[in-house]
């Protein structure tokens, strides 16, 4: 199946979010989810599909009636939005403000260096009086490096398992590949989640017999990618995985295309599986494989993306990771018999997180996502290909 382009948006804005609650009626109040996260900055674009869903998602809600509350009153969902520019000590600061208002939930960050650090001011274990780390439920849509929710039993996420993907993903290539025999690898070294993951990467690489043939670095922020593709042209790897966001990936295969380097095989980083990549390169990253936790190969992905796509935004893993977010909280509040009232908001809070720790599973827009232990999710993926100018499923690892 195809994932068509969406149209490009002009508006930056990340997402993640805070419920608060403001009276409207006796019979109806307002319940407004607010997002934090990279609203400016180079991977500001994350923000602005996350936000786009979750005002999606809210739409769907409100036009099947809303949210009920503890009391019985409906509750009708507006979404806004705050910026953490990617920095973990605006984010912090913004989770402080968002922590002293009538809030009790939190969604983002959107960057991993950001949810790293906020995480660590949370309180580490629920209920623990020696412990006067904030006493906050968040859960994270974007915030993609491994293991982060552990770090409090405040934190949770709905982001896919950047462990399994590439396990599985490098296991599947070497039978589809059996003659590919050396890989090189390309990371942007300062972004946390680029990081981590060229560290699975390169783990799976080795553990299914490619040799490693050498690594090239650069920032997130950097334009020229000369002195690294002549490095990597010098090896001439059979496969060069890339663990870098759509604008630097798209940097590296022009740069790539310039210098002639034609790998037979191209892997890149789950993020880059978007449509800024094919706006940016899609003529240079044909062929790329990816996987992913999101494509619209169900009736309910695709409703999503279209409904996303009304919105400005367009649906990838992140941004469907914060639609299914709005419908996770939607039932936690529910059955939780949350009131959502200026009054209740501690007990909100410790109902939210009791809510969200004791699930075990949840709807997600390619089929049921599980829930660990350690507050993490366990979702259902596939690989997509760059074809043609869309993303195309290339294999479905669970049929």
């Amino acid at each position: 199946m195809l994932m068509r382009r969406v149209a490009p948006v002009a508006l930056a804005g990340a997402l993640a979010g805070f419920i608060a609650v403001s009276p409207a009626s006796a019979q109806e109040r307002t319940v407004k989810i607010t997002g934090f996260g990279a609203k400016s900055g180079v991977v500001r674009v994350f923000g602005i599909n996350s936000e786009a869903a979750m005002k999606a998602a809210a739409e769907e809600i409100n036009k099947a009636g809303g949210v009920t509350l503890g009391d019985g009153t409906k509750g009708k969902i507006t979404v806004e939005f705050l910026d953490d520019r990617c920095n973990a000590e605006e984010g912090i600061s913004v989770v402080r403000r968002i922590a002293s208002s009538d809030a009790f939930v939190a969604v983002g960050p959107t960057c991993s260096n950001v949810a790293e650090s906020l995480f660590g001011v949370l309180q580490k274990r629920a209920g623990d009086a020696s412990d006067t780390g904030l006493q906050f439920p968040i859960i994270a849509d974007v915030a993609a490096k491994g293991g982060l929710a552990k770090i409090s039993e405040w934190a949770f996420r709905n982001v896919p398992s950047e462990f399994e993907m590439y396990k599985s993903l490098f296991a599947w290539l070497k039978t589809q590949h059996p003659g590919l025999k050396t890989i090189w690898g390309g990371v942007e070294k300062d972004f946390a989640h680029s990081n981590a993951t060229y560290g699975v990467m390169k783990a799976q690489a080795e553990a299914n017999g490619y040799q490693v043939a050498g690594t090239s670095e650069w920032l997130l922020a950097d334009t020229t990618f000369s002195t690294q593709v002549r490095e990597m042209r010098r090896a001439n790897p059979d496969i060069v995985a890339i663990s870098a966001h759509p604008f630097t990936t798209c940097g590296v295969l022009k740069e790539m295309e310039r210098q002639g380097v034609k790998p037979k095989l191209l892997v890149g980083l789950t993020s880059s599986s978007s449509i800024e990549t094919l706006q940016g390169c899609g003529k240079q990253a044909e062929g790329i494989i990816i996987p992913t936790s999101f494509a619209p190969v169900t009736p309910e992905a695709t409703k999503a993306a279209e409904q996303v796509a009304k919105q400005g935004g367009s649906a990838d893993l992140h941004s469907a990771a914060a639609y299914e977010i709005m419908f996770i909280l939607k039932d936690v509040i529910e059955a939780q018999k949350i009131m959502a009232k200026p009054d209740t908001v501690q007990a909100d809070r410790n109902k939210m997180r009791e809510g969200l720790a004791a699930l075990k599973e949840t709807k997600g827009l390619l089929g049921p996502v599980g829930r660990t232990p350690d507050r993490e999710a366990i979702k259902p993926f596939l690989y997509v290909h760059a074809k043609d100018g869309g993303w195309q499923v290339l294999h479905k690892p669970s049929s």
